[in-house]
């Protein structure tokens, strides 16, 4: 009974910590974009028939969703956490989206990207700063990479304050 009071404490708390994840930690945390988000992004990069997105860290999937459902994409999520994995991958099931969305569960260092017409990351600026000589090297001139949050040190082409979402273009 004690250790699982305990371990139940461990997750509430390894869950409130990552609410407020500090910017600058090399972790992931366990952030969301939640459905408007999503749609900013998609418009934001004007995201349509044709595009191939890749969310990098894809958590539950979201993104992905919304990018093939709303604006008729296709998809592929990248996602080293097993339990956000599980989650991405039974919910691609579940809104009957597998022909459309591939979900990975593999670290997207190790991924080759440069099928990628459309990037899309909510991560933190160390892990924006690592990916940044991939991006260079394998995405393609005009691939639109957009950061939810997080400011990448590539020329700005648009930018949405109200969303916070902010795209580059190679």
């Amino acid at each position: 009974m004690v250790n699982t009071i305990l371990i139940i404490a461990i997750i509430f708390l390894l869950l409130v910590l990552s609410m407020l994840w500090p910017p600058d930690s090399p972790w992931a945390p366990w952030w969301r974009t939640n459905k408007k988000v999503a749609r900013a992004i998609c418009r934001l990069a004007k995201v349509g028939k044709g595009d191939v997105v890749y969310d990098l860290g894809c958590g539950d999937g979201t993104a992905l969703i919304t990018a093939v459902k709303e604006f008729n994409a296709t998809g592929v999520g990248i996602e080293i956490d097993p339990v956000r994995f599980f989650i991405a991958k039974n919910r691609v099931s579940f809104n009957k989206l597998n022909s459309e969305i591939k979900i990975f569960n593999k670290n997207f260092f190790d991924v080759d990207i440069s099928k990628a017409s459309v990037i899309v990351v909510y991560l933190v600026p160390k892990a924006l700063g690592r990916l940044l000589p991939k991006f260079k090297k394998e995405l393609k001139k005009g691939t639109k990479i957009v950061s939810y949050r997080y400011e990448i040190n590539l020329p700005l082409k648009k930018h949405d304050k109200e969303n916070e979402i902010r795209m580059y273009v190679i």
